[in-house]
């Protein structure tokens, strides 16, 4: 643990989620009672593929990145979750093993809800399991989108699309119209996210800076010209 680690209280974690905000008092207490914290350093590997699919996680504090290997290690990166968001639904729900790989790209702070326990509180609760089906429908989507843009569009079409993606979970709009995209990726964690070489996300960064369409600086990317960007996620050439 490092100093600048803050105490968080279960209860109000989960009164704040999207997915259990809605629960009365008691509930929300019964809830918390049966989950746990646990913190991961920067770099560390929070679950594997095939590992027991025992646990959901909900981030409280830093960024997961889920992602899967190929046999010759070649890295996709399959979503990135933000504060507030969810993993490991799917085996959680489904009892089976893990998916994918999460690993934490920062401290990172979890609040862990064990199988066990979630279930039958699902059951009492269709509300939140309804909530939870639309959770795994957008991961779904997003899924598709992901194998879609990967099939059919060239690497700059796909990047574009990334960039466009990353600006909806991850982007801070400033008065002039740009956006910055306050989570800060190397280029090779750039490329793994849309299955493309290192040297071709640096060789288009560096081209879409020359025209205007981006600017860099400090390892963060800023959108200065959206309208280009969303043109080039459309253009299949």
């Amino acid at each position: 643990m490092t100093a600048s680690r803050i105490a968080f209280d279960k209860e109000l974690v989960l009164a704040g989620h999207f997915l259990l905000k809605h629960l009365q008092r008691d509930d929300l207490r019964r809830l918390a009672n049966g989950a746990r914290l646990a913190y991961h350093p920067k770099n560390a590997l929070i679950f594997q593929k095939g590992d027991p699919g025992s646990s959901m996680m909900a981030v409280v504090r830093g960024r997961v990145k889920i992602c899967s290997h190929s046999l010759d290690g070649k890295e996709l990166v399959l979503s990135i979750v933000n504060r507030g968001g969810l993993f490991g639904e799917i085996a959680l729900l489904d009892g089976e093993p893990r998916t994918a790989d999460a690993v934490a790209l920062e401290e990172t702070d979890l609040l862990v809800l064990d199988r066990s326990q979630l279930l039958p509180f699902l059951t009492a609760q269709p509300e939140v399991a309804l909530r939870l089906l639309v959770v795994l429908c957008k991961r779904l989507r997003q899924t598709s989108e992901h194998l879609e843009d990967t099939l059919f569009l060239e690497a700059s079409s796909r990047f574009a699309r990334a960039l466009q993606r990353l600006a909806d979970a991850f982007g801070r709009p400033a008065a002039d119209g740009s956006v910055l995209l306050d989570i800060k990726l190397s280029q090779q964690q750039l490329g793994c996210l849309v299955g493309v070489s290192r040297e071709s996300v640096n060789k288009l960064l560096n081209e879409w800076q020359r025209n205007g369409i981006i600017a860099l600086s400090g390892g963060r990317i800023t959108i200065l010209d959206g309208e280009a960007l969303v043109a080039l996620g459309d253009s299949c050439a």
